[in-house]
């Protein structure tokens, strides 16, 4: 028997979710090969988003296929020749993990019983995948609100008493690569440390920060009073996927007491491979690390992790003791001390159920074979004629590249066109990028459903349009 109230739907909830489950498992299907070509938004869906708040009571059914309309003229993420920027791929395990999670919508603010315990033991298993002796983790919306929330806990360290007085009359700076994402930029801003005191750090010729001079910016601020926050190391750079030299950053960290952040969004869990490892040694060492398993771990978004050495650096960054959510009398805390949010979703769900339906080794496998495909990728374009890689062997998977066909004098302007042109083709989604003032195509290789066959489409899609673009 249910129970009756104003929101009761026009179909039983039963037939409403196996119509729900059909059309999902449609899209699945449809994402198992690339679709030729990407729909418009078409007239039925331009008119459903023209529509004002509705008041009276429509189909369910109806509803759900409008949804389920308007999201296949979407530009998805999941499909195999999804190649721009850094999308997430979403399993279908993570993706039931998420209906259940939202069924029971358990907020993960104060302690939520068995939810509670599955969260802490996620944390503990990314922890364990990418080789960081967390002492405490938790999972948030994605990279920026990771960062910000470790450069709170590194603020509060270098300058006590900072949340709550201020920084008043100190000035703080931040460190990091020039080619950092600017999430670090935008939580130096909001945590009152400013943008002018992001300070950028010259990379190298594998574009990596140098350590010589991330030390020598820091002896030479505190020599004028500054006072060093944290050095933002990145664990594979947003644009080309670089990663900058852990355990010489942890070297110059340790030496001055200042604090070490890894910033792994997208490229952490690559630390988890044989092929892969090696390019992380000195991670172990960091005071804190952010992932983003939307990315790299195949989770729908949003599901960032981030990982700290030592619990009590969180709390004392982000504690507070309220009238509504007391402590307990042996001062226990609640998991929203250690974090920026207070209502907070079940997001460790879906990683939960992906590690134990698949195995970190199959994890493994499919980053593995991303990485292939990367080196795949830059050996098909470095033997074209008509293409050049704009970066060295790829360390991580993505693969910067441009067409440079004879005979056209402006290859920015050119290579921008044929990124557009790209798309509007639909065989392939590829994003331009300017690396070095070069304009380029940037393709990032992160989907478990890629395949080989996939990545030198790509390719031949690039030399293809890119010709016909130039006229030959």
């Amino acid at each position: 028997m249910t129970v009756d109230h104003p929101l009761r739907l026009d179909v039983s909830r039963e037939e409403a979710l196996a119509h729900a489950a059909e059309l999902i498992a449609t899209a699945w299907r449809s994402f198992d090969r690339f679709r030729p070509g990407q729909p418009p938004i078409g007239d039925r869906v331009r008119e459903l988003t023209s529509l004002g708040l509705p008041e009276a009571p429509g189909s369910a059914l109806a509803v759900i296929d409008d949804a389920a309309l308007a999201l296949d003229e979407t530009i998805a993420q999941p499909r195999p020749r999804f190649f721009a920027f850094v999308g997430s791929s979403a399993l279908e395990i993570a993706v039931i993990g998420d209906a259940l999670a939202s069924c029971f919508d358990a907020n993960l603010a104060a302690y939520a019983a068995a939810a509670s315990e599955i969260d802490r033991q996620a944390v503990e298993w990314v922890a364990s995948f990418v080789g960081f002796p967390a002492g405490a983790g938790t999972f948030t919306s994605g990279g920026t609100v990771s960062n910000m929330t470790a450069l709170a806990a590194a603020r509060e360290r270098a300058i006590p008493g900072a949340r709550r007085d201020g920084i008043v009359d100190r000035r703080p700076a931040v460190y990091c690569s020039a080619e950092a994402h600017y999430s670090v930029t935008r939580a130096a801003e909001l945590l009152g440390i400013g943008s002018e005191w992001v300070r950028a750090i010259p990379i190298d010729s594998d574009r990596r920060a140098v350590p010589d001079a991330v030390a020598a910016a820091i002896d030479g601020d505190v020599a004028s009073g500054i006072v060093p926050v944290a050095v933002v190391a990145t664990a594979g750079t947003t644009l080309t996927g670089a990663i900058d030299p852990l355990d010489a950053l942890a070297d110059v960290c340790a030496k001055r007491g200042v604090w070490l952040h890894v910033d792994g969004a997208y490229g952490l869990p690559a630390a988890a491979t044989l092929s892969g490892a090696g390019l992380f040694a000195g991670l172990e060492r960091a005071d804190s690390v952010s992932i983003d398993a939307h990315k790299w771990l195949y989770m729908p978004k949003a599901c960032g992790v981030i990982l700290v050495r030592r619990r009590e650096d969180l709390i004392e960054a982000l504690a507070h003791d309220e009238d509504y959510l007391p402590h307990d009398d042996d001062g226990e805390h609640h998991p929203v001390d250690i974090t920026l949010e207070y209502s907070r979703p079940f997001r460790a769900l879906k990683l939960w159920l992906a590690f134990r339906a698949h195995g970190a080794a199959a994890f493994r496998t499919a980053i593995e074979r991303n990485l292939a495909q990367a080196r795949l990728c830059y050996d098909a374009v470095s033997a074209h004629p008509e293409l050049e890689p704009v970066c060295g062997a790829p360390a991580l998977s993505i693969v910067p590249f441009r067409h440079v066909p004879p005979g056209v004098s402006d290859l920015d302007a050119h290579n921008a066109l044929l990124a557009d042109r790209l798309r509007d083709g639909g065989r392939v989604w590829v994003a331009s990028a300017r690396v070095d003032d070069a304009v380029c195509l940037r393709p990032c290789f992160v989907n478990y459903r890629t395949t080989d066959d996939d990545v030198l489409a790509l390719v031949d899609e690039a030399a293809r349009s890119g010709r016909e673009l130039a006229g030959g």
